[in-house]
């Protein structure tokens, strides 16, 4: 049992000294102390209060010159998996031997982070809007000074995503995989599988791609949670990234590559209501013809049986058994012929 005192005097709480980050206003690596890892407050814009949005940067400035690779997360502000990876990658990177600049910015959304939300504060989703509009709205807006301010400086970037609301998802990487440097990247991760998706809609991807910024995306599980093992084995892949980039030297540590490649994928979705009761499990192959979901109404009627239009593997699924005409059932990935 706790005394009253105890609480009272919080001796039951360890403090300990943090570092306070410096406030940049841009992000000018070369004013930086090379061999070491910087702590910043990047300066976006101003909230209604007229107080500044600041978003926490970790930058390991290299000892000798290179590349500038950048990990992005929580673009959703419920994807906070990728968070911890950044986190651990700089646990294992001394910058007194890396050959470069690493920029992880583990929450691109702080607006929506901070409300345990997946979209902007005004209902947008960032990674729809890339590369927003100087002249927009808020979303538009904030999107923009990303891009500018951040994105804009980076030679590769790899942008950590997980499932959103109601859904679930393999470790998986969605990549250019026409592109050979892409397809190198997509491949050096360690994911599951691996879906060919050239970009677009608005992507943060997409957009820094036509800023000449070589990137994918990875795919890091559930929303809302931290999964160890899969933090593990993204850290692990992003190392194993750097390492294949000379940015850094071998530490010993592989993930096995084995990944799934898929042509493209797709979900598909119920075409009525009513309680839905999956048949699959995540990174299962399937035949066409395959059950992969059952509908019932409240009284526990069957209402429709879907199944596998073609050969296919799961990348990801829903989970919310509520489900109303048009809900998502699965993400199929179409395995690629080898070539």
């Amino acid at each position: 049992m706790i005394n009253a005192d105890d609480v009272s005097s919080n001796t039951w709480i360890s403090r300990h000294e943090v570092m306070q980050p410096k406030v940049v206003d841009d992000l000018e690596v070369s004013t930086l102390e090379a061999g070491r890892t910087h702590l910043l407050a990047l300066t976006l814009l101003e909230n209604a209060a007229a107080r500044p949005i600041r978003l926490p940067l970790l930058v390991a400035r290299g000892s000798t010159a290179g590349p500038t690779f950048g990990v992005t997360a929580a673009i959703h502000g419920n994807e906070v998996n990728g968070i911890r990876v950044i986190q651990a990658l700089f646990e294992h990177i001394d910058p007194k031997k890396l050959r470069g600049t690493l920029i992880g910015a583990p929450i691109v959304n702080l607006p929506a982070y901070i409300r345990y939300q997946r979209e902007y504060p005004d209902g947008q989703d960032l990674n729809r809007i890339m590369p927003g509009r100087a002249n927009g709205n808020e979303a538009q807006l904030y999107a923009h000074l990303l891009m500018q301010r951040l994105i804009g400086h980076f030679d590769y970037l790899v942008d950590l995503h997980t499932a959103s609301f109601g859904r679930v998802n393999s470790l998986y990487v969605r990549a250019d995989m026409s592109n050979e440097l892409t397809a190198m990247m997509a491949r050096q991760i360690g994911a599951e599988i691996i879906v060919h998706n050239p970009g677009g809609d608005g992507t943060l991807r997409a957009a820094a791609a036509a800023a000449g910024v070589h990137a994918i995306t990875v795919e890091v599980g559930d929303p809302q949670v931290i999964e160890r093992p899969l933090v593990r084995k993204s850290r692990i892949g992003l190392r194993d990234l750097l390492e294949d980039l000379n940015m850094v030297d071998p530490d010993g540590e592989r993930n096995e590559h084995a990944a799934i490649e898929c042509g493209r994928s797709y979900w598909l979705y119920t075409d009525t209501g009513g309680i839905l009761r999956l048949r699959v499990a995540l990174r299962q192959e399937l035949s066409a013809g395959d059950e992969i979901a059952r509908l019932i109404d409240p009284w526990g009627q069957l209402l429709r049986t879907y199944t596998a239009p073609e050969p296919a593997i799961v990348v990801g699924m829903a989970t919310n058994p509520v489900a109303r005409a048009g809900a998502r059932i699965v993400h199929l990935g179409v395995i690629a012929q080898p070539r």
